[in-house]
């Protein structure tokens, strides 16, 4: 009697059935499209070309996946150890608030190069501080890292409107923002670089931590799959009493991997504050948190598929803009509305196609084993 394997091949898990879940909420939307009297495949005409169709539209999609990755690393980082830290937009905020703090103190007295490495390192440290308690919480005291990760987003916003509308405001401001950052604070925009070297592109807020989020996926990837600490990070994740019982500090890699955490959602704010807004306000992280943890369950928990969701969820941010735009019967909530049947479909369903996927894949192999054992 020969057993039957339901294990995918890796790239069927990795690549297949994310394409599935895509496929299955593009045909649903495309529905929903069809059902208010609009050819949905000129609405996907419109989102493709809205998101690449020119230079403009390319800068806008690029800025927007910069965020996803910085959240979906984030993310994904802390689901190898077993943690879901669902703080990143919390994180992300704190992290910004380090980020601006720093050039209003230093930014009129430093230059750019230096500012450029402590923004950096101030996004990290907060964004790190952040997820820290959390981490410590849990580890000390027996706090899900959930609901702690939860109450801190709503903390993170409250402290600041605080320190927005009563300490950092701009003195005559009616407005909760700061004054400006000193220009040797902000990050070099890419038409700027473009224009410099002769190619003409009109102005998008993508800035050069873009470069700093592809740099960070490497960075983790080794960590990860060619470290050490990243290999006792995955351990834990997979069975944290016996990594335990080999000898692991569990304790403290749950606390540095949720500080690493908070340190990727903390670059949010180098991309916000220092590279598009030049200044401090309020609710700049804009749900790029939340909708990191879709991001890292599409990508697999890898950098690469990161990279890769980011780019998708950066194509509905922009190019669902121009197609509310375009097409009045197609309103700004349904756009989000196909955003969330993505996230639906690539998150809570994720594996909703994976028993079939299974039996598919089963059948083919039968004959194969079949043929191995009578031979």
């Amino acid at each position: 009697m020969s057993t039957t394997n339901n294990t995918l091949p890796r790239w069927a898990d990795v690549l297949l059935i994310p394409i599935i879940n895509i496929a299955l909420a593009l045909l649903v939307s495309g529905l929903i499209i069809i059902a208010i009297g609009e050819d949905p495949i000129e609405a996907v005409k419109i989102l493709l070309v809205g998101a690449f169709g020119y230079d403009e539209a390319m800068g806008y999609t690029l800025y927007y996946t910069t965020n996803f990755i910085f959240t979906g690393l984030a993310v994904s980082v802390a689901f190898h150890a077993g943690l879901f830290n669902i703080g990143g937009e919390g994180q992300a905020y704190i992290g910004g608030l380090g980020v601006g703090l720093v050039m209003l103190a230093l930014g009129p007295i430093l230059p750019f190069y230096l500012l450029m490495i402590l923004g950096i390192i101030a996004a990290a440290v907060f964004g790190a501080a952040w997820a820290y308690v959390p981490a410590y919480l849990q580890v000390y005291r027996g706090s899900h890292i959930v609901i702690t990760t939860i109450m801190f987003n709503f903390i993170a916003s409250a402290l600041m409107v605080y320190l927005m509308v009563n300490v950092l405001i701009a003195p005559g401001s009616m407005a909760p923002q700061s004054v400006m950052l000193a220009d040797s604070s902000h990050l070099p925009f890419i038409h700027e670089i473009m224009n410099a070297l002769g190619y003409e592109m009109v102005h998008t807020p993508l800035n050069i931590s873009f470069f700093w989020a592809l740099i960070c996926c490497l960075l983790l990837w080794v960590y990860l799959w060619h470290s050490r600490w990243g290999y006792e990070l995955r351990t834990v994740g997979f069975n944290e009493k016996a990594a335990g019982y080999a000898g692991i500090n569990t304790k403290k890699v749950v606390i540095i991997t949720m500080c690493i955490s908070g340190a990727l959602a903390g670059f949010v704010g180098i991309n916000e504050i220092q590279g598009v807004h030049h200044k401090l306000l309020l609710n700049f992280t804009a749900g790029y948190g939340f909708t990191g943890i879709a991001v890292s369950l599409m990508g697999r928990n890898h950098p690469v598929g990161v990279v890769l969701a980011s780019l998708l969820f950066g194509i509905l941010y922009q190019g669902g803009a121009e197609l509310a735009f375009e097409v009045p019967k197609i309103t700004r909530e349904m756009v989000v509305t196909i955003q969330g049947l993505v996230i639906l479909f690539s998150g809570a369903l994720a594996y909703m196609t994976r028993p079939w996927l299974e039996k598919i894949f089963s059948l083919f192999s039968r004959p194969a084993s079949a043929t191995t054992q009578e031979a």
